[in-house]
């Protein structure tokens, strides 16, 4: 019963914080190609491997999660 709960507590955890990472990466470079519609092919690359960098960071605590 403890392994599942803490196994759920923390792919929980591990996956706010890079939820909320990807939605003001995405938010931003949504603000910065609105403000600069020109620059937007050097913003959506940068922006997908932020979005990837923060999206590891989740996919670590589902893999100790489930180590868990």
């Amino acid at each position: 019963m403890t392994i599942t709960i803490t196994g759920g507590i923390i792919a929980a955890i591990g996956g706010l914080g890079p939820g909320i990472g990807v939605g003001l990466i995405g938010a931003k470079a949504m603000e910065a190609i609105g403000r600069n519609p020109e620059a937007s092919g050097r913003i959506i690359p940068i922006m997908i491997v932020a979005m990837g960098f923060a999206e590891a960071i989740a996919i670590y605590s589902l893999v100790f999660a489930f180590l868990k």
